[in-house]
């Protein structure tokens, strides 16, 4: 398989579950200001026309594209991993989070907030609007290890969503314990806390080049 990625952004979330499932994977960095797959200098935008990232090649060569439907892919494609959920509602409740970490917290909280582009008064509406995502977040998780009743490829993505508040300050996880507690917990969990150090280190690079490019 070939995960094409960006360092820190959400296609963290299927290296972790590939890490859990023992896979092996190529991981092809993507450049996010030119498109460019680094490895060789070609346009991702030929693999995946929107130039988003995760971007998944399975070995069959099927070019999968959207976070949630690539997580789905990981768990089905390795059961051995217990990355996915049974037949019936435990699999739709692994559906609704992913959705809900897709739509509520992706998309509709965390992206403009990071959009050094968008206005302040637009991110101070979507704030007011959006952070009862978290509460409703942090009262679920009140004495929960995961978002089900074991690690999922839901967990691997709400840490790699959750990991973005070291960005974002006016979202301060200290207002949500049971978030917090969550997060720290999973980051020391092994497949994650290597996810993060690898990709840290990629970003780093990351930044180095825009500020060489400047």
């Amino acid at each position: 398989m070939d995960l094409y990625f960006s360092p820190l952004a959400c296609s963290m979330a299927t290296r972790v579950a590939l890490y859990e499932a023992g896979a092996e994977a190529n991981y092809l960095e993507v450049d996010p200001p030119t498109k460019t797959v680094l490895s060789d200098g070609s346009d991702f935008r030929a693999v995946n026309p929107i130039g988003l990232v995760p971007t998944l090649r399975t070995d069959d060569g099927v070019v999968l594209t959207e976070n949630a439907a690539i997580l789905q892919y990981v768990a089905d494609r390795f059961p051995q991993s217990g990355l996915g959920a049974a037949e019936g509602i435990d699999r739709t409740r692994l559906h609704q989070w992913l959705c809900f970490i897709g739509t509520e917290l992706h998309k509709g909280l965390f992206v403009p907030v990071l959009d050094r582009k968008a206005p302040q008064e637009v991110k101070a509406y979507v704030l007011e609007k959006n952070l009862s995502r978290l509460d409703y977040l942090d009262n679920y998780l009140k004495g929960r290890d995961f978002l089900l009743d074991h690690f999922s490829v839901a967990d691997a993505y709400l840490v790699t969503v959750i990991n973005w508040t070291m960005a974002t300050p006016p979202i301060e996880l200290a207002k949500w314990p049971n978030v917090k507690a969550y997060y720290e917990r999973l980051r020391q969990r092994p497949t994650v806390a290597r996810a993060i150090g690898e990709e840290f280190e990629l970003y780093k690079a990351e930044l180095a080049r825009k500020k060489a490019a400047a």
